[in-house]
C-alpha cells in the first residue's frame, strides 16, 4: 500500500506532510470491484473510490471518489475514513472542510490507524478544525511512528527541531529523522543533510551531509536538490566522490510503513 502526500511549509527548510492512505491493488477485476462495492463491500468501496481519486483504470472523478469513500466509511472502515478526512481538508470532491477532516480522522485514529494518526496530529499543530494542541499532537505523532509510520517520524524530527511542544533537541530529531529516513521518507533524508551539514545535535561532517542530500536529490526532492550544491562548495572533489560512494552504498532498510 502508498501513501499520497501533500506538504505545508513551516520554515524554510522544514515541511510537515500531510498523507492520505490508498488502497493496494486487489485480485479483482474492476466489474468484480464495482460490484463489491455495489454490495456493500467496504474494502471494495474504498478501493473504487482510490480508483476514482487517482484514475485508475477510469476516468478521474473526485465526486464519485468522495461518494465511495464516505459509503466505506460509514461502515466504520478505518482506511476509508482517513481518505474521507483528507477529502474534507484537500478539498478533493467536496468543500474544504477542516472539522469534518478531523472528526473522520479521529474515528480512524481511535481504531488505532496509523495514518489518521499522524493526520490528525497535524490538525492539532496547525489548529484547523480543532484548538491548537501541541500535547495532542506529539501525543498522536508518537502513536503512529510508534507503529512505524515514516511521516510522523519525520515530523517528530521537525517537533524537536523547531521546539514546537517540545524542548527543542537536535539529537532527539536527529533521531526520528533516521529513523524515517531508513523508510526512504526523502524530506527526512534532505533533514539529515541539513543537520549534518550545520553541526545541529551531531559533530559537523559535510561529507555524510552531502551523502544524505545526494540520497534525498536522487529521489526528486526538491528541497535537497536547493541544498546539495552549497554543500559541495565546501568540499573537496575527492570527499564528494566518497561522499557519492557512500550515498550509492547506501539502501532503505524498510519500506514506507503502512497498515
Amino acid at each position: 500500500m502508498k501513501k499520497y502526500c501533500t506538504a505545508k511549509r513551516l520554515v524554510v527548510g522544514l515541511t510537515l506532510l500531510f498523507c492520505v492512505a490508498a488502497m493496494p491493488a486487489r485480485a479483482e477485476t474492476l466489474e468484480e470491484i464495482r460490484v463489491g462495492a455495489a454490495n456493500g463491500d467496504a474494502k471494495a468501496q474504498t478501493e473504487l473510490g482510490y480508483r476514482y481519486a487517482y484514475g485508475r483504470g477510469m476516468a478521474r472523478d473526485d465526486h464519485l471518489a468522495f461518494f465511495w469513500y464516505r459509503k466505506a466509511a460509514e461502515q466504520g472502515y478505518a482506511v476509508a475514513q482517513t481518505d474521507l478526512g483528507y477529502a474534507y481538508s484537500s478539498g478533493q470532491g467536496v468543500r474544504i472542510n477542516f472539522e469534518r477532516a478531523a472528526e473522520w480522522f479521529r474515528k480512524a485514529a481511535d481504531q488505532g490507524y496509523d495514518s489518521a494518526q499522524a493526520n490528525l496530529a497535524v490538525l492539532y499543530l496547525l489548529g484547523q478544525g480543532v484548538e491548537p494542541n501541541l500535547k495532542l499532537a506529539l501525543e498522536w505523532f508518537l502513536k503512529s511512528a510508534a507503529q512505524g509510520n515514516a511521516v510522523a517520524q519525520y515530523n517528530l524530527g521537525v517537533m524537536y527541531i523547531e521546539g514546537r511542544g517540545v524542548k527543542e533537541d537536535f539529537t532527539r530529531a536527529r533521531e526520528w529523522f533516521l529513523k524515517a529516513a531508513a523508510q526512504d521518507n526523502t524530506d527526512a533524508q534532505a533533514s539529515l543533510g541539513s543537520v549534518y551539514a550545520s553541526g545541529k545535535g551531531v559533530p559537523r561532517d559535510l561529507v555524510k551531509g552531502y551523502m544524505w542530500l545526494s540520497i534525498a536529490t536522487d529521489r526528486n526532492n526538491a528541497s535537497a536538490e536547493k541544498t546539495l550544491p552549497l554543500v559541495a562548495a565546501h568540499l573537496t572533489p575527492q570527499q564528494i566522490v566518497q561522499a557519492k560512494q557512500m550515498a550509492k552504498e547506501w539502501a532503505p532498510t524498510a519500506p514506507l510503513s503502512v497498515k
